[in-house]
């Protein structure tokens, strides 16, 4: 089995097209086969050069290698469709002089008056008029100045055609009018480069978009005349997959946000759960339920199980999804994959000494267990690599939420912390504030607030515990208006805000605490 994935390079990599790619790599991997890439650039009109490397840049951001195609070469290429035009034009020269092409010289407005003087809606396309011109007339058409295109002469025939998603269907071919194959200007069309390319790469089986159903019989047809001239030995099996809708039930379009799929990269997501999400849509595993890996997808896929009616895109779907992967991350794992996000998005230092490294590795459980993407997680541990002279409460919103009172008091307690730990940490604050719970909740959150400088943090004493008390009692000295640590001293006592029960997040488990 070979199959094939043929983006073309006009805009953002997007769900629909990737999705195809998922599935047509996840088909040739089922079968022990090979995945072909060839990009499609002959689109002059609308490609654009600066999409070609985001789309080789999704496929291995995703993990969809590629056995033959740009980059790793192969003994079918180019890869480049604009590079194989040479190839294109011998094949249509070959398909001319057997007769499967002919020159046709008619204009679209001569075609519309054609089909009006028939009867036939104007718009109804070209009538295959010239099929039979004597030389005589094609040879007083060039004096003219007209250049010919030439046009696949359709078989007149039915077939069987069976769509590997939607299942058989009958065709009658004839009854699509002869497509253009080379234009006027010598360039090859779509009609002919596609199936010539997938002939000359020996490819098997593709899944593509629904929106290329209507090109079917002209693409048989051409199969057909390139077996017979040789080129093919055979017509590969299509499956049509059903469109993306946006969450209004529109078609989806490279303007909404969320269609594009490197932005979930940039937002944190995992690889591995982008590729889960991109195969259920619209599919479903046999038995791993919602949530399964690459490997599982490989073993179950199966092109029948694709539904064939449009799906929405559902983004609270795909969040939930990449939660899920995350969970399911080992400390090992996820530590890698946190530091290698949040060094390329500048979170953490390009470069963790040993210290920093063993100090992120100690965070990550607590990260894993409270991020939905890897884009929050690198904001929870961020606190933890920052100069402590860089915390500061200089955002209104979070210094509005201070109270340097109960600050102050929440200072001399730590000050004298026999021992750094959460369980000590924990027992003196709660002693320390007695039975005032509304007090302790306003020292608490500011403790919080002046040690992360961020309002949704993670839980306060292990915070504490993983900061030391240096840096800890420094930065709340900076909050409190000191460069060094807290002096003691104390103040009015008020309540504030509803009460907290004792132990940092008090009793909510849930992703993260935040202070509200």
């Amino acid at each position: 089995m070979r199959t094939t994935f043929n983006p073309s390079p006009i805009g953002p990599p997007s769900i629909g097209l990737i999705r195809a790619a998922v599935y047509n790599w996840a088909l040739a991997r089922h079968h022990g086969g090979r995945f072909v890439l060839r990009i499609e650039d002959t689109d002059l009109a609308r490609g654009r050069q600066e999409y070609y490397e985001p789309l080789l840049e999704v496929l291995r951001w995703l993990g969809l290698d590629w056995d033959e195609g740009p980059d790793v070469g192969g003994p079918n290429g180019p890869y480049l469709q604009t590079q194989r035009r040479p190839l294109h034009l011998d094949v249509a020269r070959q398909l001319q002089a057997a007769g499967e092409l002919y020159e046709s010289f008619s204009t679209p407005e001569e075609v519309e008056q054609r089909n009006r003087a028939a009867g036939r809606h104007p718009r109804m396309g070209y009538d295959n008029a010239d099929r039979d011109l004597s030389e005589a007339r094609k040879a007083a058409l060039r004096a003219e100045g007209r250049v010919p295109v030439l046009r696949l002469r359709m078989p007149s025939r039915e077939v069987v055609y069976d769509d590997l998603v939607r299942g058989p269907m009958v065709l009658r071919l004839d009854a699509t009018p002869d497509p253009v194959m080379v234009r006027a200007n010598g360039d090859p069309t779509f009609t002919l480069a596609n199936p010539v390319d997938d002939a000359l790469m020996g490819i098997t089986h593709i899944l593509r978009g629904e929106d290329l159903l209507a090109s079917v019989p002209r693409h048989l047809g051409a199969y057909l005349a390139l077996e017979r001239i040789g080129v093919a030995r055979f017509t590969p099996r299509f499956g049509h997959i059903s469109s993306v809708l946006d969450e209004q039930g529109r078609p989806l379009s490279r303007a909404v946000p969320d269609a594009a799929v490197l932005g979930y990269r940039d937002r944190g997501f995992l690889p591995e759960a982008m590729v889960n999400y991109l195969a259920s849509i619209g599919w479903t595993h046999p038995s791993a339920g919602e949530i399964f890996s690459a490997a599982e997808l490989v073993e179950a896929f199966d092109p029948r199980r694709i539904k064939p009616r449009p799906v929405k895109l559902d983004t609270k779907k795909a969040a939930s999804m990449n939660t899920a992967h995350l969970r399911a991350l080992d400390t090992e794992r996820f530590t890698s994959a946190l530091r290698s996000f949040a060094t390329d998005t500048g979170v953490l230092p390009s470069r963790l000494d040993a210290r920093q490294r063993r100090l992120l590795r100690r965070a990550a459980p607590l990260v894993r267990d409270r991020a939905r993407n890897l884009d929050e997680a690198a904001g929870l541990v961020a606190f933890l690599f920052q100069r402590d002279d860089s915390i500061s409460l200089q955002d209104e919103e979070i210094a509005s939420r201070v109270d340097r009172t109960a600050l102050r008091a929440a200072a001399e307690i730590l000050a004298d912390v026999p021992e750094w730990t959460e369980e000590t940490l924990q027992v003196q604050l709660k002693d320390g504030f007695g039975e005032d719970v509304a007090f302790a909740r306003a020292a608490l959150t500011a403790l919080r607030l002046s040690i992360t400088g961020r309002r949704v943090t993670l839980p306060l004493y292990e915070s504490l515990v993983l900061l030391g008390r240096e840096s800890s009692l420094r930065r709340v000295g900076r909050a409190l208006g000191s460069p060094g640590e807290p002096a003691p001293g104390s103040g009015d006592r008020g309540p504030v805000g509803e009460p907290l029960p004792p132990g940092g997040c008090g009793t909510a488990p849930p992703r993260q605490c935040e202070l509200v």
